[in-house]
């Protein structure tokens, strides 16, 4: 009499749970209500087609164009009103990353205190997709995404530095499993630990939490 979901995503969560759902509900004594879980709006979708007409007055309160309040909306939904807001008490944040025009400096920050971002390459790999969209694989916007980030977490200059050197070691990792010969090798050495990175055991100690 057990049902089990195993596997799965974002993307599909919903229609897996209404499959459960209906197929434990096949054994029940009563019926079970149709499934409404389509129509019930995700994380950030209340209100979204609203925010979208109101776009260019968003443009003009905040003083960003237009095209940056799309990206937001993209990326956050409603949740942009938010990064806004903290846009709002941190203008100096308004400028895009080093190296990653489509990234604002404010995104690090709503990352850190918002988003449960707790270290540099959560935000470069994980809450944006800078790593992968930008040549230099984030190298550039790090920098600077490590000081917005200390700041906002209370980091003092060493966990800045761990978490420098943390992510150039990812990073140089990644580009040299994409010159093995085969995928076994290239996983070992883009999953290889603290020390296959030159790192030493104060960053090591930072990835592992």
């Amino acid at each position: 009499g057990l049902v089990v979901v195993a596997g799965g995503k974002y993307t599909t969560y919903r229609v897996m749970a209404k499959d459960a759902v209906d197929r434990a509900a096949r054994v029940l004594d009563f019926t079970v209500p149709p499934c409404v879980t389509e129509d019930v709006p995700t994380l950030g979708a209340e209100g979204y087609s609203a925010l979208v007409n109101r776009r260019h007055a968003l443009a003009t309160a905040s003083g960003l164009h237009v095209a940056r309040i799309d990206h937001l909306l993209g990326r956050y939904g409603n949740r942009a009103e938010d990064v806004l807001a903290m846009l709002a008490e941190h203008p100096d944040l308004a400028r895009p990353l080093p190296n990653a025009d489509d990234y604002l400096e404010i995104e690090v920050r709503y990352s850190a205190l918002a988003e449960g971002a707790l270290h540099l390459d959560d935000i470069l790999t994980r809450r944006t997709r800078i790593s992968i969209e930008c040549f230099d694989r984030g190298l550039a916007a790090a920098e600077r995404a490590v000081e917005i980030m200390g700041e906002a977490l209370g980091w003092d200059e060493q966990r800045r530095r761990d978490e420098l050197d943390y992510y150039r070691g990812r990073v140089a990792a990644e580009r040299d499993s994409q010159t093995q010969p085969d995928d076994t090798t290239a996983d070992a050495v883009r999953m290889g630990d603290g020390t296959s990175f030159g790192l030493g055991a104060a960053e090591a100690l930072v990835r592992n939490g």
